[in-house]
């Protein structure tokens, strides 16, 4: 009993020794075993915090590390996307395309090189023999001020020196630009020409090289510019004195602004107040589609005649030739600019009115079935394309990917067949150069109506455009055959020549200024690997002056976008031709 009983008060005593450790008590009456005990405690709370934080730490890394995976599979996506800078081929269909950025081959180098050499010899006759002049008459040896003494051949030629990397001969221009470019012109000068030329090539000097000077010059004649957009509608009058501002429009057109003339300077004007933050220039030229869009007709086409009175078309010809052409495509590349946000919208919907439009127009000759754009006058269709017009495959093979799949092939497609037709105004005269305009009828094919040719760039806009979309090597080629015949044709040792016939041959005596800034630009670059002035990043103006794209959001101050238009005294950049 007694062992039981001692048993049992010995393992109550073992119990209590154990739990004395958790009475506090016990550590009062000994402080080593406490400070012992706190010392531990901080040592493993340091320890666990400390776990905590490299634990936190890496799932930072890793929250990182995911942000730049999907960055980089962003990346990867827009490489893939045509829409944005291309040079690949595209999958029919519609389909998203993946891009496929081809090797520069070495004939591509040695083309480019010379298409640069090209740019060389023709810039090297101007600055000797018309420097400062507006244009070079290379026969002639002299300059000649056909846009009211603005230096238009050097700065058109600007953005082309700095993609050529012919650094030296930009250098000289730009000094040029900011010691010796004067504005203030008692001249009559048209809105649209200055617009694309001037203020478009001085804005993508700017965007191209960051110097300031160029933006300085820009703001300097888009202000001179500015009045003609006073009027009851804000349609522009299409001429101005340049020292004055006394606007008005040309006396042949019964007081009416050109469709073409008015609506083409929405590219400008935007980059310009983007630029600056001045919103003016943008709220001047998209009050214009504001108003076009009021009356903007269901098929989407109009006469190259408006009213700045009633901002209404008058009973004209509806052509994508001379006068109305660059009105079209400024309302898909205000769209292309504003980064295709829902800022522009109202731009791409008018667009694709006017493309359905385009439809209309379309006809194919026999026997060789060729695609071409009619011209129309009321309900009647006229078998007639501009060689101007040849503008239009590049611009649908550039809108073509912003439809669905089936639209999206269906105007790739178009473009493709109206590239062949404008590729075959080249191969269907003696020179192998395409005349102004051509007339269709049935059983002939095609056959040259006005027979000049005035070094236009708009069959090569349209094959790079082609080249970058689909990758068909073909399209260069066919530029290639069109630099052999400009070279073959249209070179003389001080500079590059106009044809006053394509089918003799007999030279005319000027250089025009965009031979400098389009013809040669698209020929380098349909040489060049898609990395030089990716789609996706530059727009270019209807000059080929390419401007930085600038991503719009609805609320932007800087006006709202709708629409454009053109002037005359040569339609769509029709140039200077003197002996016809």
């Amino acid at each position: 009993m007694a062992r039981t009983r001692s048993s049992s008060s010995s393992s109550s005593s073992s119990s209590s020794a154990k739990w004395r450790y958790c009475n506090p008590s016990y550590y009062l009456k000994r402080p080593k075993r406490l400070a012992f005990l706190f010392i531990g405690f901080v040592c493993a709370s340091l320890l666990v915090w400390d776990r905590q934080t490299l634990v936190r730490e890496h799932e930072d890394q890793i929250s990182k590390l995911t942000d730049e995976l999907s960055q980089l599979k962003s990346t990867l996506e827009e490489l893939q996307n045509v829409h944005g800078g291309g040079g690949g081929r595209v999958k029919s269909g519609g389909e998203k395309p993946k891009l496929v950025i081809p090797e520069d081959e070495p004939i591509d180098v040695e083309r480019r090189e010379k298409v640069k050499d090209a740019m060389v010899h023709a810039w090297s006759a101007y600055e000797k023999y018309a420097w400062g002049n507006d244009e070079l008459q290379p026969q002639s040896k002299k300059g000649v001020n056909s846009f009211g003494g603005l230096g238009a051949t050097l700065i058109d030629a600007l953005d082309t020196l700095y993609i050529m990397g012919l650094n030296d001969q930009f250098q000289r221009a730009r000094e040029w630009v900011a010691n010796s470019l004067d504005f203030n012109k008692d001249y009559d000068a048209s809105v649209f020409e200055t617009t694309i030329r001037v203020v478009g090539g001085l804005l993508s000097a700017y965007d191209l090289s960051g110097d300031k000077v160029f933006l300085d010059k820009a703001k300097d004649i888009a202000d001179r510019l500015l009045p003609a957009w006073n009027t009851p509608t804000g349609i522009p009058y299409n001429i101005i004195n340049l020292a004055h501002g006394n606007a008005h429009n040309p006396g042949w057109t019964g007081g009416d602004s050109i469709l073409a003339d008015s609506g083409t300077e929405q590219l400008e004007f935007i980059a310009l107040s983007q630029r600056t933050g001045d919103p003016k220039y943008q709220e001047k030229a998209e009050k214009v589609i504001t108003e076009i869009n009021k009356n903007f007709p269901a098929d989407g086409l109009l006469p190259i005649y408006i009213s700045p009175d009633r901002g209404r078309g008058s009973f004209s010809t509806i052509t994508f030739g001379a006068m109305g052409d660059s009105f079209y495509e400024y309302l898909l590349k205000v769209w292309i600019q504003g980064n295709k946000t829902s800022a522009v919208a109202n731009y791409r919907a008018m667009w694709e009115k006017s493309m359905n439009g385009l439809l209309s127009l379309v006809r194919r000759t026999t026997p060789s079935s060729f695609t071409y754009i009619c011209e129309k006058n009321g309900d009647v269709l006229s078998d007639k394309m501009d060689e101007l017009a040849c503008f239009a495959p590049g611009m649908l093979a550039l809108g073509s990917f912003g439809y669905e799949p089936p639209d999206s092939q269906k105007f790739l497609s178009l473009a493709e067949e109206l590239t062949w037709t404008c590729y075959n105004f080249y191969q269907s005269t003696p020179t192998k150069l395409a005349g102004e305009n051509y007339f269709f009828r049935p059983g002939e094919d095609m056959s040259v109506g006005t027979s000049w040719n005035i070094l236009r760039p708009e069959t090569v806009e349209s094959l790079f455009y082609l080249w970058r979309f689909t990758g068909n090597k073909t399209y260069r080629e066919w530029g290639w055959n069109i630099f052999q015949a400009f070279e073959k044709n249209s070179r003389i040792e001080t500079g590059y020549v106009g044809l006053k016939d394509v089918n003799t041959g007999v030279k005319d005596d000027m250089m025009q200024s965009f031979f400098l800034a389009e013809t040669l630009k698209y020929l380098y670059l349909l040489f060049s690997p898609p990395t030089v002035i990716p789609l996706d990043e530059w727009v270019f103006n209807t000059e080929a002056h390419p401007l930085r794209i600038v991503t719009r959001q609805v609320g932007d101050n800087v006006g709202q976008t709708e629409n454009k238009q053109t002037t005359r005294m040569r339609g769509r950049k029709e140039g200077q031709f003197g002996d016809h």
